[in-house]
């Protein structure tokens, strides 16, 4: 999926290739042709809470959902740097669907575990979705497969997903396995979430058939790319949607007239957006730094994915709490697009671990001194 380090020099980060560009053009495009507002409203109110045919066309028609699953395994056979571009726009566009549970978390999964290609095939051509989920959960040997029983509160995307792969404590450690939701023994009991379009689900398995993705020899390896791989990606995402309100605000502060004048022309507006551009710029280095690390090797990817959700988070709660000050009274209304945007921000700054959580795992990463505590849960896929 990644290039060599040896063919990566220190000046290639952060640079674009043309075909980058072209993919950032064409989901932007796509976007605004089939996720705007409009469609995110109404998406909101149904059950699944995104449109499936839209969900599939982005993994067929523009083939974003699976653009670093390689070619054998039915994707595009790119990098993460490809997958990234594609995020920053679907999180510009604050696209509804199982993005989390499927692409950031589950997709990751496979790819490392070398999982069979009829898993991973089905997901990045979005005809199925997924899940992951890490708690109390037990595997024990049913004949060649395995069965799992146990409960994990506030899954992501479990609600809509058709395979969900599961880390369960066997007779030799921990290991991965996939569960398909139509099997005998699968519950999921949806939870009410702050953002309707990220929603959640308990699940609960008693004696559910499983099939075996990872060993415990492997598991805490392919885990652990998972959970890096999808912080990276969500913090991608945050950079997207803070841009998107970052433009937002300034295109406002540049129309609306206050005794005569534009707003933006006032120095407590100016200083907002330059605020908020800092936050942004900021963000945006730290979260293609981990894309980065990650795809080539260049840095320590625990420190890198942690430094950029503490950075993330904080900027794309920050700028969208700016961009309903900055809008006014317009901007409180359930009608105005700050206010979904708002819920985005602070589900997504909890769900893989805060920008406290973060930062405290990068004091633990960096520092010589290691307290006798343990450290907070980070990038678990659990509720705080």
């Amino acid at each position: 999926m990644a290039e060599s380090r040896a063919e990566v020099s220190p000046g290639d980060e952060f640079v674009f290739t043309d075909e980058q560009q072209q993919l950032r053009a064409a989901v932007r495009k796509f976007c605004a042709e089939r996720i705007d507002e409009r469609a995110i409203r109404a998406v909101m109110e149904s059950d699944p809470p995104y449109d499936p045919a839209v969900w599939t066309r982005l993994g067929t028609e523009l083939g974003v959902l699976g653009l670093a699953v390689p070619e054998s395994a039915g994707g595009a056979g790119g990098t993460l740097i490809d997958q990234a571009v594609a995020i920053e726009e679907l999180g510009a566009a604050l696209a509804p669907g199982p993005l989390v549970g499927t692409v950031y978390l589950a997709i990751p999964a496979l790819v490392a575990a070398s999982a069979p290609s009829n898993l991973l095939d089905s997901l990045a051509d979005g005809t199925r979705t997924a899940a992951f989920a890490i708690g109390d959960v037990a595997a024990a040997p049913a004949g060649e497969s395995w069965s799992l029983t146990g409960t994990v509160d506030g899954v992501i995307d479990a609600g809509a997903a058709d395979l969900i792969l599961v880390a369960a404590d066997g007779p030799d450690g921990t290991a991965l396995f996939a569960v398909d939701t139509d099997s005998a023994g699968v519950q999921r009991v949806p939870l009410t979430t702050l953002d309707p379009t990220r929603p959640q689900a308990t699940v609960t398995l008693s004696d559910a058939p499983a099939q075996l993705i990872a060993g415990p020899e492997d598991a805490d390896r392919v885990i652990a790319h998972a959970l890096h791989v999808g912080s990276a990606l969500l913090a991608v995402e945050q950079v997207g949607a803070a841009q998107h309100l970052l433009d937002l605000s300034v295109d406002y502060a540049k129309n609306r007239l206050q005794f005569g004048r534009p707003i933006g022309s006032f120095q407590a507006v100016k200083h907002k957006l330059a605020d908020g551009l800092v936050a942004v710029e900021h963000a945006r280095s730290t979260a293609y730094h981990a894309v980065w690390a990650l795809a080539h090797g260049t840095d320590d990817p625990a420190l890198a994915v942690s430094i950029a959700q503490a950075v993330c988070s904080a900027a794309l709660t920050r700028v969208a709490n700016d961009t309903i000050q900055v809008h006014g009274g317009i901007g409180f209304t359930w009608e105005h697009q700050a206010h979904l945007y708002y819920k985005r921000a602070y589900t997504n700054a909890a769900l893989l671990g805060s920008a406290e959580d973060h930062r405290a795992r990068v004091a633990e990463l960096v520092l010589d001194a290691v307290t006798d505590t343990p450290g907070p849960r980070v990038a678990t896929g659990k509720p705080r």
